[in-house]
């Protein structure tokens, strides 16, 4: 019977991302969008583990784990977060989070830690070389980086097909509120939407995401 895991990211283009990391373990995935959609999930059935972003809508990660530890207290649970400070990693690790995932991270770093969390024994492929450098000498250089992306989704074209969709659909929306945040003088809010934009190119395998 395959693990039914709760994964909780409010992104579309992380969330796709994620889920296709995850079934292909392969595991049930239940979505979620915020703490409250999360808690409402769950009280339709206990999951194996939760991966849970550090950010959300309506509330924190940690705070989201705390509630979850109020239905079960021993379910894994792994955070995901775009931030790089240690700080806020420690804090998520003593909020009670077994790992940290830094994104945009490999489909198979995030197979990897769940298989892990759940007891699997996990085969390591093996890494193949980073060819990403020397293309960059190029003087022009496509858009997309197809081998990376193929390697990141396991070699599942339509995910990444289905992937990139969704990140360009959702493209002109956030341009559209990176341009009202500059223009209403809130640089913070332009600053988290270009946060997540530059996130979901390195998901994507955009090289303009450097």
């Amino acid at each position: 019977m395959k693990a039914r895991i709760l994964l909780v990211e409010d992104d579309p283009v992380s969330r796709a991302f994620l889920t296709a990391a995850v079934e292909d373990i392969p595991a049930h995935v239940e979505a979620a969008e915020s703490c409250s959609d999360a808690l409402q999930r769950i009280a339709a059935g206990a999951c194996d583990l939760w991966l849970i972003d550090a950010n959300l809508p309506d509330g924190s990660g940690a705070g989201l784990l705390a509630a979850l530890r109020r239905t079960s207290s021993d379910t894994p649970a792994l955070a995901h977060t775009a931030s790089r400070e240690p700080a806020e990693h420690a804090a998520l690790l003593a909020a009670g989070f077994a790992e940290v995932l830094v994104k945009p991270l490999p489909a198979i770093a995030v197979q990897e830690a769940i298989c892990r969390s759940l007891g699997y024994d996990v085969a390591r492929e093996g890494n193949s070389a980073d060819a990403d450098a020397a293309a960059r000498t190029c003087a022009r250089l496509p858009d997309w980086d197809d081998a990376a992306a193929l390697s990141a989704l396991k070699g599942e074209q339509s995910h990444v097909v289905a992937l990139r969709g969704l990140f360009l659909s959702e493209l002109a929306v956030q341009c559209h509120a990176v341009e009202r945040a500059l223009a209403d003088g809130d640089t913070a809010a332009a600053r988290a939407v270009l946060h997540m934009l530059r996130a979901q190119l390195r998901f994507c395998r955009c090289r303009q995401a450097g």
